[in-house]
């Protein structure tokens, strides 16, 4: 549930802002065809481009940016031996990075299941971005919290 509400932000968020964007997926765990056809009308007024494909090295042919998450949520965890055999050719890996952009750039929500969706090589390479992008995430979080609580 949550892997999906992620890639929903995402994807709205590439689309509003003029980002072309590719979720790659196994067969079977694609974004809502609801979601893309409003994705790609958006897309349309902002000049993105928006691909939904099951092939992990088409996705990232050329890409600057590689986003991950876990392949099971929370609620979903009767689910994660299953998954792990689906999304084991989605890992994020030198090889699979190997076909990104020069200086691609790597990110993941956190908390990682080192191994599985992501290897530790990648996680800790200088192309990964993870624990900044995390620390922007908490001031974020602190942010709403003080405007939800007032100031103090």
């Amino acid at each position: 549930m949550w892997v999906m509400a992620i890639m929903f932000a995402i994807l709205f968020a590439a689309v509003k802002t003029g980002m072309h964007i590719t979720v790659a997926t196994p067969i079977g765990y694609s974004p809502d065809a609801e979601v893309v056809k409003y994705a790609k009308e958006v897309a349309k007024l902002t000049g993105s481009k928006v691909v939904i494909t099951t092939d992990p090295v088409s996705a990232v042919k050329g890409a600057q940016v590689v986003y991950t998450d876990v392949w099971a949520s929370m609620g979903q965890e009767e689910e994660i031996q299953k998954r792990k055999i689906i999304f084991k050719d989605f890992q994020i890996n030198a090889k699979l990075i190997s076909y990104a952009a020069p200086g691609v750039l790597v990110m993941h929500c956190l908390p990682a299941h080192r191994g599985e969706e992501i290897t530790d090589e990648v996680m800790e390479s200088k192309n990964s971005i993870v624990f900044n992008q995390a620390e922007n995430r908490m001031h974020v979080q602190k942010a709403i919290l003080i405007k939800l609580l007032g100031r103090v």
